[in-house]
């Protein structure tokens, strides 16, 4: 496994390109159009591929048979060729070949055809990351870079990462080729017919990330037919700064006469496509179910035609895997800043002493007082930051989909946490400073983040709106030489105290306007501490709130927990328009009185430590739904204590909690990373049970074995469905990957076992799939069977002779449910 390296290169190094000639150079300015190749599987499947053979090894024992299928497509029209490479990094191939064996027989393969540009291929690990998965984030960027490294060697064009269905794996992805190579990278993600990844990333949330991470095109592939993918591609249309690339599937699969075939013809895919083409989409192609022929029509109809849409323009966007804050017009959006150990006892020693949970709980609290992105801050001297501040992204991003801003001012801790982060952070900060934009700003463009500009410098923070001014111009200006665009710098033009520094008060009110209107960037403050050292504090920061909204904030940093500031945030939404109708106003305090409001704002004033324990009230329910493992477990152990049945506890408070998550998945409100943590903190609380039980006073909720059926190295959905039934408290028995239809039926057979759940990710492999049912019908008759899986359809499922048909991993457990009660 190769070494991470490149992190340290120049901003220069970094992002110079080397392109293959003038052409693809306009195809990448959106001057041009440019046709890819449609489906590699479609046509070795139809060339007799027998089920569970690993399609890139053929670019080694059957070169001429591979060169052909490329040949086709290039007679068809396409301009840049695919080499047969989408597995072949060293998780998957294991001992069979060499990852650089595999890309040069590959890329000799296409060169061969004749293609005018080579299209390293890159696919998932087949592995999914932490904190969900056991795979590293290092782990995952060492397999692609020895791939990178490979198709470098090997005189590729292109690198082409397609089909990630998880966002920090593709962020691992575009990284190993940007620090890895200076080829242009192509990135494509692949969605579901409920509009989002499997992770719960839109295509909008995947465009905002990519384009700013610096890809030379991006878009989707895959999934689904171009029907249905369409409204898809406007959502990236609307927002991508660089090429739109569309490879969408035939439609979807069926069976005719016991034959995998798709829905769409190659003629109404051109239809379909033709009018993404029109709508902006500058790359085109085809996935599973094309073949030369739908290739053919989409070069016909881009032949001779330049495109006339412009790209996006570029917008204020901060996001994570699940959520996007853009602002536009007089919009604001609020940073939680409880996260932060300045002032705050509690949290220096959450930190000091790796108390993630108290850190976790204040991120949730946080996020349901109405936060739109939450401050992360590990500043203390005694412990490891970088260390501290990685940990706490991969932990805070798992209970909640807020967006987060980096906080540190240590240049190694910021670029640590933002290169594992999913998703588009907010670096705080930079500032004047030569040498903090000399350091800063360099990772700022590298990963593609927004950065909070300081108006202070070597002489300080300057007491005038002019001196402010100046520090911020400079910023911007230094931020833009760097590649940043002026939409990701936002100021901070500095609270200084009213109690000391009271005649700065408006000249930072002034600083915000001027730089609003003069330089066009958004503003960020830290509010609260203009009440330093005054009483009632929250009345003072809510007044100064209202006065800097009007003079032009943007994204106020306070604590979302203040009721006195989520009331001045609300209606200023109103008076700004943003609150459409008011209708969230109103929502929120038609039953309120101005008496009561009062009352709460009282109970809160001058409080730094507070804030939590409101919604710690809420009991178990609330524990797990919110994904509080150690809460979870701690209120068990009260619960029982106080002398409640342990049967009470499941069947009135962890089971009904986890329906209800079930129901937020099923909604779309929740995602699988939410649902995996609720899952965990149910667990927790079923353990608590069983080291407390004796004998039979936990009901056993039954056994099932799940597996990858044979031929089938995929594994990612049938690790998420062992994660979460174990979470729910079932035992389950995993077999693998690739395995046989007789050690499924003997796993049965020494078990017990009335329920098995099957995946496969490939046509190919579902007749592996119908060969474990059929001999399970034969030995363990009274045994159920619910299969899963990218290509697997309900019409597939009874195909094959399966009991149920599971679309995600919440539908395995409720089968669970239903079979084992």
């Amino acid at each position: 496994m190769l070494p991470i390296t490149s992190k340290a290169v120049s901003a220069d190094a970094r992002d110079r390109l080397r392109i293959a000639d003038d052409y693809l150079e306009r195809v990448i300015a959106g001057e041009e159009y440019l046709v890819f190749d449609g489906a590699m599987g479609t046509m070795l499947q139809a060339a007799g591929l027998e089920a569970g053979e690993l399609p890139e090894l053929l670019c080694l024992t059957s070169p001429d048979e591979v060169t052909a299928i490329h040949r086709r497509y290039v007679e068809a029209g396409s301009q840049a060729v695919t080499t047969n490479t989408f597995g072949a990094n060293a998780r998957k191939l294991g001992d069979a070949a060499s990852v650089h064996e595999v890309f040069a027989a590959a890329v000799s393969c296409v060169r061969a055809a004749g293609a005018r540009y080579v299209a390293a291929d890159i696919g998932p690990t087949g592995a999914l990351l932490a904190p969900l998965g056991t795979m590293s984030f290092d782990e995952a960027y060492n397999l692609f870079a020895e791939q990178v490294h490979a198709a470098v060697d090997a005189g590729a064009d292109i690198i082409l990462i397609e089909t990630m269905a998880d966002l920090l794996e593709m962020k691992a992805a575009v990284l190993a080729a940007k620090e890895c190579s200076d080829l242009p990278v192509f990135a494509t993600m692949t969605f579901g017919e409920d509009g989002r990844t499997f992770l719960g990333t839109s295509p909008r949330i995947a465009a905002l990330m990519l384009s700013s991470l610096g890809v030379q095109a991006l878009g989707m592939n895959c999934s689904l037919g171009p029907d249905d993918l369409r409204p898809l591609v406007d959502e990236m249309l609307e927002v991508a700064t660089c090429p739109v690339m569309v490879q969408a599937n035939a439609g979807l699969p069926h069976v005719e006469d016991g034959r995998t075939v798709f829905s769409v013809d190659a003629d109404a895919y051109a239809e379909s496509v033709a009018g993404m083409i029109e709508a902006g989409v500058r790359i085109v192609g085809g996935c599973c179910g094309t073949n030369p022929a739908y290739i053919a029509n989409l070069a016909d109809i881009v032949r001779d035609k330049r495109p006339h849409v412009p790209f996006a323009r570029p917008l204020c966007s901060v996001t994570s895997a699940q959520e996007a804050v853009v602002l536009e017009g007089r919009h604001v959006a609020t940073i939680g800043e409880r996260i932060n150990p300045t002032g705050k006892k509690r949290l220096k020693e959450a930190l000091r002493t790796g108390d993630s949970d108290y850190i976790i709980n204040e991120a949730i609290a946080q996020t349901e007082a109405g936060a739109d992105i939450l401050d992360v801050n590990a500043g203390l001297p005694e412990i490891d930051e970088a260390a501290v501040l990685v940990d706490l992204v991969g932990k805070i991003q798992g209970v909640t989909g807020l967006p987060l801003q980096i906080d540190s001012s240590d240049p190694a801790a910021v670029e640590a946490a933002v290169r594992v982060y999913a998703g588009k952070p907010i670096i705080n900060s930079v500032n004047g400073k030569a040498e903090s934009l000399e350091t800063v700003l360099p990772v700022a463009k590298h990963y593609g983040c927004a950065v909070v500009g300081l108006t202070l410098d070597e002489g300080g923070i300057p007491p005038t709106a002019e001196e402010r001014f100046a520090i911020a111009e400079r910023i911007v200006r230094a931020a833009e030489a760097k590649g940043i665009p002026r939409q990701d710098v936002l100021i901070d033009c500095l609270v200084m105290a009213a109690s000391t520094n009271q005649s700065e008060v408006v000249e930072i009110l002034r600083a915000i306007t001027i730089v609003k209107e003069r330089l066009g960037v958004r503003t960020v403050l830290g509010v609260s501490n203009v009440s330093f050292g005054l009483p009632l504090r929250e009345v003072v920061n809510a007044t100064f709130l209202s006065a800097a909204f009007s003079a032009g904030l943007d994204m106020p940093i306070l604590n979302p927990l203040s009721e006195r500031y989520c009331e001045v945030v609300d209606s200023w939404r109103v008076l700004c328009g943003q609150d459409v109708g008011a209708m969230r106003y109103i929502e929120g305090y038609a039953n309120k009185t101005a008496a009561a409001s009062t009352t709460k704002v009282a109970a809160h004033a001058g409080s730094n430590e507070g804030g939590a324990s409101a919604a710690e009230e809420e009991g178990l329910r609330h524990f797990v739904i919110t994904g509080r493992r150690a809460a979870a477990g701690a209120e068990v152990e009260r619960m029982l204590d106080a002398g409640e049945d342990p049967m009470a506890v499941i069947d009135g408070h962890l089971i009904p909690a986890l329906d209800e998550v079930g129901a937020r998945f099923e909604a779309g409100t929740f995602f699988l990373p939410q649902l995996m943590a609720s899952a965990e903190a149910a667990k927790a609380g079923f353990d608590v049970i069983r080291g407390r039980s004796t004998g039979d006073a936990v009901a056993d909720k039954g056994s099932v074995a799940v597996a990858t059926v044979k031929g089938d190295i995929h594994d990612i959905g049938k690790n998420i469905v062992r994660m979460l039934l174990e979470n729910y408290g079932y035992t389950v028995y995993d077999l693998g990957r690739d395995v046989e239809p007789q050690a499924v039926v003997d796993c049965v057979k020494e078990h017990d076992i009335k329920l098995v759940g099957l995946s496969a990710l490939m046509t190919t492999t579902v007749r592996g799939m119908e060969e474990t049912i059929a001999l399970l019908r034969e030995q363990a008759p009274d045994t159920k069977v619910f299969v899963g899986g990218a290509v697997l359809t309900p019409e597939y499922a009874q195909m094959v002779g399966a009991d149920y048909y599971a679309k995600d991993a919440a539908e395995g457990a409720r089968i669970c449910a239903e079979v084992l009660g």
